[in-house]
């Protein structure tokens, strides 16, 4: 298992709670950059720490250099939240997600489309391939 697996998931619960407001506050149809910048605050209001962009260390065969990797949020260094508000998601939101993901060694990401009149119906959860396994 994934050590920082049991952490994110937990997390997961109360980052969801944290879009949900911001979506019942903000509502739907606006443009990402403003959800993003509210649920940073959502969460640091409920206690969570958050990032945007990351220094990753990349290394290919004989190359290795460090690549600035611009993401939406990463909460308390466990959960990758990509924040979208769009018709609908599409297999590359995911892709790009699960990307990230791997890039930083994260466990849980969750895809989070703000365009939905009901936000329930905008949450993706992935998690990292074998994140969750024994």
């Amino acid at each position: 298992m994934h050590p920082l697996y049991a952490k994110a998931d937990a997390m997961s619960h109360e980052v969801l709670g944290a879009c949900i407001e911001v979506h019942r506050d903000k509502g739907p149809g606006l443009i990402e950059s403003i959800y993003e910048r509210c649920l940073v605050h959502e969460l640091s209001l409920r206690g969570i720490s958050s990032i945007s962009q990351k220094l990753v260390r990349i290394t290919y065969k004989t190359l290795t250099f460090d690549e600035p990797l611009r993401f939406d949020i990463l909460a308390d260094d466990c959960l990758l939240i990509e924040a979208k508000s769009v018709e609908r998601i599409l297999p590359i939101h995911k892709a790009q997600l699960l990307s990230y993901m791997k890039l930083l060694n994260i466990p849980v990401g969750l895809l989070i489309n703000f365009h939905e009149v009901i936000l329930k119906n905008g949450i993706s959860r992935l998690i990292l391939p074998g994140a969750n396994l024994p």
